[in-house]
């Protein structure tokens, strides 16, 4: 299951690849990162509100963080989230699976640089075209204000996935 896991978030990651070329960055300077693609899965999530498929990865800081329980997250610790809109699938419409790529948004621990969002820093690129989301760095106020009902947890509502 965790190998399918693995593998499924790696395929969906890999067709929200861009092209070559310089990579967006947001308004507050977190440039779109590429070495998620091969990070590991979190876990799979859905969101009722924008009817989405959601995948949850890791960088190998953030993973061995998340298996120790250590809380706060180290320095360096990375999330990436991948979303999806969502279709039933033409041949089997009791499934339900990702159709266009809708965002890809990364969570970046740096706990001296982003110190007022509670150690985070926050980035969504938007589309196929990966568009940086927001008119400036006061976007990361929206983020982080969803975050804050999970302070408890370092502001992360991701827990692993749990297999055999």
């Amino acid at each position: 299951m965790k190998f399918m896991l693995a593998v499924l978030a790696l395929t969906l990651a890999g067709a929200a690849a861009s092209g070559a070329g310089e990579l967006p960055v947001a308004p507050n300077g977190i440039a779109c990162l590429t070495d998620y693609r091969a990070w590991e899965a979190v876990a799979p999530s859905w969101r009722d509100d924008r009817g989405q498929i959601r995948v949850i990865l890791g960088n190998p800081t953030a993973m061995k963080a998340l298996r120790s329980g250590t809380r706060p997250f180290p320095d360096g610790s990375t999330f990436a989230k991948l979303a999806w809109s969502a279709k039933k699938h033409p041949k089997f419409p009791l499934a339900t699976v990702p159709d266009a790529f809708a965002q890809v948004e990364f969570m970046v621990k740096d706990g001296e640089k982003f110190k007022p969002t509670g150690g985070w820093g926050f980035a969504r690129f938007v589309g196929q075209e990966l568009k940086p989301y927001g008119k400036d760095a006061s976007f990361v106020l929206e983020c982080f204000g969803c975050h804050t009902p999970v302070k408890d947890n370092d502001f992360v509502f991701t827990h692993l996935a749990t297999i055999p």
